[in-house]
């Protein structure tokens, strides 16, 4: 019996941005795309914020665009699969749950669960995945680190046996490091209050003094982490992660 592959949490970024490689029905090889930190993902689980919804004449085909704040991608269904998108409408919140597919140059996904979430439920995905985005960004920053040390092959062989990364994912993720290099300060952030917390919070004067960041960036980002609920103050000027 054929498993079902996981439907693995991300930001939608990470799907628009991948690299979509067409399955084989023969060989019984799902279609997947590789994102920039190097993930294999076939199957998403996404919570986003509805903003477009669309149904053809027939009513054969339904549409939905959802955006999480940084990218947008739409949810397609088709026939009987319609009814999945009855009762969802622009402004609603989201859980979406399907399999990445590509069409003249679009990926997109075909909708298999998508209900209505409360709007708190996208802070936490949103921290899930910062988790895991931390996680990946070390990986990748280990094989930025490595790739002027070994010939391609003793990296190839490295990160294969370490991560479980084969060639064709450790090329995509070294064409995209700029890209990760520019990505995610927030990450840093968040990363370095972990480090420095000792249980009372972090003072944002630390951040100044341990990230050798710019003043703005950090400002920009520590905003951005407080309004989408990743950080809180419990005094001010104080921050802790939630």
């Amino acid at each position: 019996m054929l498993k079902r592959l996981t439907a693995k949490k991300v930001r939608i970024s990470d799907v628009v941005n991948g690299k979509y490689f067409s399955g084989n029905k023969e060989e019984m090889k799902p279609s997947y795309i590789i994102t920039p930190l190097g993930q294999k993902i076939s199957r998403v689980n996404l919570v986003a914020t509805v903003i477009d919804k669309f149904l053809s004449e027939d009513e054969n085909y339904s549409t939905i665009t959802i955006d999480d704040g940084a990218e947008a991608i739409r949810i397609k269904t088709f026939r009987e699969g319609i009814n999945l998108l009855q009762g969802i409408e622009p402004g609603n919140v989201v859980l979406a749950i399907g399999k990445l597919k590509e069409y003249n140059g679009e990926i997109y996904v075909n909708g298999e669960i998508v209900r209505k979430v409360d709007a708190n439920f996208e802070n936490l995905r949103k921290l899930e995945i910062l988790n895991e985005l931390i996680k990946q960004k070390k990986v990748v920053e280990e094989i930025k680190n490595l790739q002027d040390q070994m010939s391609i092959e003793e990296l190839e062989k490295y990160v294969e046996k370490r991560f479980g990364i084969d060639r064709e994912t450790l090329e995509f993720i070294q064409e995209n490091l700029k890209v990760v290099k520019e990505v995610d300060y927030k990450l840093k952030i968040v990363e370095l209050i972990e480090s420095l917390d000792e249980g009372s919070g972090v003072e944002i004067s630390k951040l100044l003094e341990f990230s050798n960041l710019p003043e703005n960036l950090i400002e920009n980002a520590v905003n951005e982490l407080l309004n989408s609920g990743m950080l809180f103050e419990p005094r001010p000027g104080i921050l802790k992660k939630v």
